[in-house]
């Protein structure tokens, strides 16, 4: 099966396109490098052995998509392409909109026309909302997220659901993780945010490698075990492992059609402290932190209930929280500066 990949050359995407070479899927990168390098693509195809067709290109070039799907004869995507820091939403809401929203909607309006059908979308526990409590289980109504961030990712899934409901050859799968973090384990491949990290554990990597002075904990005084932000953290190489069982899955109900949706987590809710405490331990070193206010629209605590993909995807995050801070540690040491050599 030839599957694209949208923004297959970012964090996420690099890594699920390394599980898919691994599982003979023959994939092309569509990506418009904007939070990503193309090095990652070259550096996976060194660790599989294996060819990748990459295309640059923006999610909202329809006549470029077109081509891609022409050229390629794509049977599946897989839908990464999506800006995804939630500070940033809320100082330039219209890209957000215009990237996450509008974008999608361009590809899937590319696939209908080449009646292409398979489509899995990278989604996000933000589409739960302030409203639902934890653990969150898919059969929640969707929330009304405080950033336009998650706000994007609640409309494209609501699109999703009324483009099935129109055309009954539509097979989607939306993915709702969590927190992903570390990297490979090769060290090769890893998490390389552009300007100042907006995640938690890149942050703190970066301090450990010297490249920021200290990590700014926003509020200790939440009802958490230790007053800070507890959230459900899983290894980016179990995450990648479950878009290929979505995929998996999707070629293994022909009948299906529809949208399902599917939490990909670890149930466990690890507290900011716990997550600097174990860094500290995989690198040997302090990390050097100061508690800062709270930061708006932040949840004290959320996890997922991922029952559903251990039944129906035969998947589960396998991998423990010290691999998840050495494989970090490991990637962050070797590439001081991300795919910049």
């Amino acid at each position: 099966m030839k599957v694209l990949v949208t923004g297959g050359a970012g964090y996420i995407g690099s890594h699920t396109v390394l599980s898919l070479l691994e599982n003979n899927y023959d994939v092309v990168v569509y990506d418009n490098l904007v939070n990503s390098s193309v090095e990652s693509i070259d550096r996976v195809e060194k660790l599989s052995g294996k060819f990748v067709e990459f295309v640059e290109g923006d999610i909202c070039d329809k006549d470029k998509l077109s081509h891609v799907f022409k050229q390629f004869q794509i049977e599946a995507v897989i839908h990464f392409a999506a800006l995804k820091a939630v500070g940033e939403s809320a100082k330039i809401p219209l890209s957000y909109y215009q990237n996450n929203v509008y974008g999608s909607v361009c590809l899937l309006e590319v696939m209908q026309q080449h009646k292409v059908h398979n489509f899995i979308f990278s989604s996000s526990a933000t589409v739960y909302g302030e409203e639902n409590e934890a653990p969150y289980v898919e059969t929640m109504k969707l929330g009304n997220p405080s950033s336009p961030y998650g706000a994007s990712k609640v409309m494209v899934e609501r699109v999703l659901a009324d483009f099935a409901n129109s055309d009954a050859s539509f097979r989607g799968v939306s993915l709702r993780y969590f927190n992903p973090i570390g990297a490979h384990e090769s060290g090769t491949i890893g998490e390389d945010p552009k300007g100042i990290p907006n995640n938690l554990l890149p942050y703190v990597a970066q301090v450990a490698v010297g490249k920021r002075d200290k990590l700014s904990i926003f509020g200790d005084d939440y009802a958490t075990k230790d007053g800070s932000c507890e959230r459900d953290y899983l290894h980016v190489m179990d995450l990648a492992q479950g878009h290929v069982a979505a995929l998996d899955w999707l070629n293994r109900h022909n009948e299906f059609s529809g949208v399902e949706a599917f939490n990909l987590g670890t149930g466990n809710g690890v507290s900011v402290f716990s997550i600097v405490e174990a860094f500290e331990e995989a690198c040997d070193k302090k990390i050097p932190f100061e508690v800062s206010p709270r930061r708006a629209g932040d949840l004290a605590a959320f996890w997922a209930n991922a029952s559903k993909a251990n039944k129906e995807l035969n998947w589960q995050a396998n991998r423990s929280l010290a691999q998840m801070m050495t494989d970090t540690w490991r990637w962050q040491s070797n590439n001081p500066n991300g795919y910049l050599v």
